[in-house]
């Protein structure tokens, strides 16, 4: 599992020179948040902020708290996800939602995030997975923007369009609000975090583990 971390340290995940900037935004603040975190997780209900998978009307939510520069949330993406989407939310059982944390590399992480949010919700998911699956590269390359902009322009954004995204200040500035409030007012301190029917499991988890949470939330909620 990783925790939310105070600074960014450039030495052991390098950035490019505009994924630094963004990380330097990011640590005003960053001290506040690991300070006044509730102790205890309790998530809040979805928001129109979310962005989701699957039927509204699904008997059982599960909302995951990731990061794109969360090693153990690109695992879950890159081994569990696919077949976990496959069983519960393509056939209308699950809703999934997706709440983006500043976890990890918090440069890459927003520029990331910034990235998935401006080539829409059609392909935001799509955007993400390219960069859980492409992590390694990005850790490895040093030049991880180089990475980011070819993800951008497969999901047809250009190269001044995604230099616009991951410098917008108004949707670092939303982006930065959404994590401190998970933070401060939802008790999140470590990706991945999921919540299923309202019950937390911190950590990352298995097909198994995930599937028999799902099973359990749906077997509760045909009972209400």
């Amino acid at each position: 599992m990783e925790t939310p971390l105070p600074r960014f340290d450039v030495a052991p995940r390098p950035s490019a020179h505009g994924l630094r900037a963004l990380a330097a935004a990011l640590i005003i603040g960053a001290a506040m948040w690991g300070l006044t975190a509730c102790e205890k997780p309790h998530p809040g209900p979805p928001t129109a902020q979310d962005m989701s998978l699957g039927a509204a009307g699904a008997p059982v939510t599960v909302i995951e708290y990731a990061s794109v520069a969360c090693s153990h949330c690109a695992a879950f993406n890159n081994t569990v996800f696919p077949a976990f989407k496959a069983k519960y939310v393509d056939r209308g059982e699950v809703r999934y939602i997706a709440r983006e944390a500043l976890t990890g590399d918090t440069g890459l992480a927003a520029a990331g995030f910034l990235t998935a949010r401006c080539a829409g919700k059609d392909k935001y998911f799509q955007v993400l997975d390219e960069i859980y699956r492409a992590q390694a590269q990005i850790y490895a390359s040093g030049a991880p923007e180089s990475v980011l902009l070819k993800i951008a322009e497969d999901a047809g954004l250009s190269e001044p369009r995604f230099e616009t995204c991951i410098s917008n200040p108004g949707a670092l500035a939303a982006l930065k609000a959404r994590w401190s409030h998970a933070m401060k007012d939802e008790g999140i301190l470590q990706t991945p975090t999921f919540v299923i029917n309202g019950k937390v499991y911190q950590g990352e988890m298995s097909l198994a583990e995930i599937s028999a949470a799902v099973d359990q939330a749906r077997a509760k909620a045909a009972k209400s």
